[in-house]
């Protein structure tokens, strides 16, 4: 069953030993507007997939990030969420992880789920049939003369 959170609040992801983000609920037009992103839109067409995921992550914690804990300046000074820091914050790897795990992948869970039929069992192709072979052997050979 899908549970809807009806008050759309914001909330706040744990993402490292006493680092938090604030996070926008990830809606439909969230996750629109990313897609549409510049940053997003101008990854090259021979970028790898991630490349791509890099490139979205980024654009998607620019427009969902509210605010942050933990997270400061190379002086150690705590610092406000700013495009350029959410980015710096999103090339520490365990960070980009935790953050595609419990934020983004959710979304994208949501939306194969309902653009995708449900898996066959046992493989992607288990439940296929062979039309074309059937189709063969339906088939009567034509009489020649």
């Amino acid at each position: 069953m899908l549970a809807l959170d009806l008050t759309n609040a914001p909330r706040w992801h744990d993402l490292a030993t006493g680092v938090r983000v604030q996070l926008r609920p990830l809606t439909t037009a969230l996750m629109v507007a990313t897609r549409s992103d510049p940053a997003v839109e101008a990854v090259p067409e021979e970028a790898s997939d991630e490349e791509r995921a890099v490139a979205f992550a980024k654009a998607l914690a620019r427009r969902a990030v509210l605010a942050w804990e933990g997270i400061g300046d190379a002086d150690g000074s705590a610092i406000d969420p700013s495009p350029e820091a959410i980015d710096a914050l999103l090339d520490v790897w365990p960070i980009f992880e935790v953050f595609q795990l419990t934020y983004v992948s959710k979304g994208l869970l949501l939306e194969q789920e309902k653009n995708a039929s449900a898996l066959s069992p046992n493989g992607p192709s288990a439940g296929a049939s062979d039309t074309a072979t059937r189709a063969k052997r339906r088939a009567k050979p034509a009489r020649c003369g």
